[in-house]
């Protein structure tokens, strides 16, 4: 399969204070933030005209998942217009406070853990063939995502019995197995959980949990764009792929992200020692002569064009990736401000850094204040990022739902819908079932769609 389906959800850290003191619990915040959502739609869990899905998840974590996308830059698009919604929520919630009496600021997180020790999750979905064999995701998928934390990672300064210490990775301290059906329980790298959200004869869909939650749009394109390249030589049967397999994933991937620089190997199970970095420069490697071989999407091209590129940069010099890797950036800025204030890296003030380059307001969010002076670089445009939040990619299954939510609003419908159902809540209840994830027209849907519009308009139902 060498166009894939691809997409991202994200769960969101919030919280609420007054000059540093918490003065609202999450699940209250929460249920201000999603006020706007349930008039939308009458739950706080709805898809929107942008084909995407947004929630309110376990522990009052807002989440957005983005519509199904073939396309790199509107994975890109619709990921970061996922942050443009909920901004938009934000600023309605506050209000609302404000109007109540409430003093204090909403404050929204994309990261992965909080004060309290807890982590939430960045999960990547791709849509694979329907294979149950798993042993070649185990022998090179794995080893290159536990690899990966080296472009992919988001930074974290962890307390250990060392003291302070920073890492590449939020998700790696809590991630437990390596391939599970759990999700919570057990976190693994790779969840098996069988909900294709299509056709199960012909689709599989691969539910990565272990990676973390990018600020940056160059690290996102990355990290999804090389892992399906990667997915279309593991499915291409005659492409020769090295076993990789770690001796232990998991103590690997802890390993791998304490050693910023690549300089300690972790055991393979054949008893060879290989860097992270040896790992990706191999899978690179192999990956470049596939593409030049096939018939790949050119975003998917450039993706191991750029993949390259970061290899070399890490090799020879590491911190000038900070425009495009999220842990170096950050490791920037607290490297700064060590050095002006003479601070351990185990300061409050340092802390502070380390969740504020996760704030995703434009004006105290340090990656966008990074961003706005040139300092991260950019796959998509604010245009690009905009029209993401209101319309669906044209091109798979979320062109159909965005349009059918569109119209039923419009036509003040009462309507149902999920991944795979469009439903009209009427008489009738008629439905159409959308079993192929690639599909941005069907004539059954322009039936729906034609019987919708020809009627007048009437009131929602109670």
């Amino acid at each position: 399969m060498l166009r894939r389906i691809v997409g991202i959800e994200t769960e969101y850290g919030i919280t609420f204070s007054l000059k540093g003191q918490r003065r609202l619990s999450p699940d209250e915040v929460s249920r201000f933030l999603f006020r706007r959502v349930v008039a939308w739609g009458r739950s706080s869990n709805v898809f929107l005209e942008n084909g995407s899905r947004l929630y309110l998840d376990v522990g009052s974590h807002p989440e957005y998942a983005t519509a199904e996308c073939d396309d790199l830059r509107d994975l890109v698009a619709q990921d970061k217009a996922g942050e443009a919604i909920l901004r938009e929520l934000v600023g309605y919630a506050q209000q609302q406070l404000v109007d109540e009496g409430v003093r204090g600021d909403i404050f929204l997180f994309k990261n992965n853990t909080d004060s309290s020790g807890n982590s939430y999750g960045c999960h990547e979905n791709y849509c694979i063939e329907r294979v149950d064999d798993l042993s070649r995701l185990e022998e090179v998928f794995i080893p290159f995502l536990v690899s990966r934390q080296i472009f992919a990672g988001a930074g974290k300064i962890v307390t250990s019995p060392r003291g302070s210490v920073y890492s590449m990775s939020q998700r790696a301290e809590h991630i437990w197995e390596s391939i599970s059906s759990a999700t919570t329980r057990s976190r693994p790298i790779i969840n098996t959980r069988d909900e294709p959200h299509a056709d199960p004869e012909r689709y599989r869909r691969l539910h990565v949990i272990v990676g973390d939650s990018n600020m940056n749009e160059f690290a996102t394109f990355l990290k999804v764009g090389t892992a399906a390249v990667l997915l279309a030589m593991i499915e291409d049967r005659t492409t020769v792929l090295r076993d990789f397999t770690l001796a232990s994933p998991i103590n690997a991937l802890r390993d791998i992200s304490y050693d910023l620089w690549s300089k300690e190997p972790v055991k393979l199970q054949n008893g060879r020692d290989m860097t992270a970095l040896e790992i990706q420069d191999d899978l690179c490697e192999r990956a470049t002569s596939f593409v030049e071989s096939r018939d790949v999407p050119a975003d998917q091209r450039e993706a191991v064009r750029l993949w390259r590129e970061v290899i070399d940069t890490y090799r020879h010099d590491p911190m000038s990736l900070a425009d495009r890797v999220d842990w170096i950036a950050k490791l920037q800025l607290i490297e700064r401000a060590r050095e002006r204030e003479g601070l351990a890296l185990g300061d409050p003030r340092i802390a502070l850094i380390d969740l504020l380059y996760h704030d995703t307001s434009m004006e105290r969010g340090l990656h966008y204040r990074r961003q706005a002076r040139g300092h991260a670089r950019r796959m998509v445009g604010d245009e690009e990022i905009a029209r993401a939040a209101t319309t669906p990619p044209a091109t798979t299954r979320a062109h159909l739902r965005g349009t059918f939510i569109r119209t039923a609003k419009e036509w003040r419908r009462d309507y149902t819908v999920d991944w795979v159902h469009l439903k009209l809540n009427d008489e009738l209840q008629r439905t159409v079932l959308l079993k192929d994830p690639f599909r941005s027209s069907d004539e059954r849907f322009n039936k729906l769609l034609y019987s919708m519009e020809r009627r007048e308009p009437h009131p929602w139902r109670d």
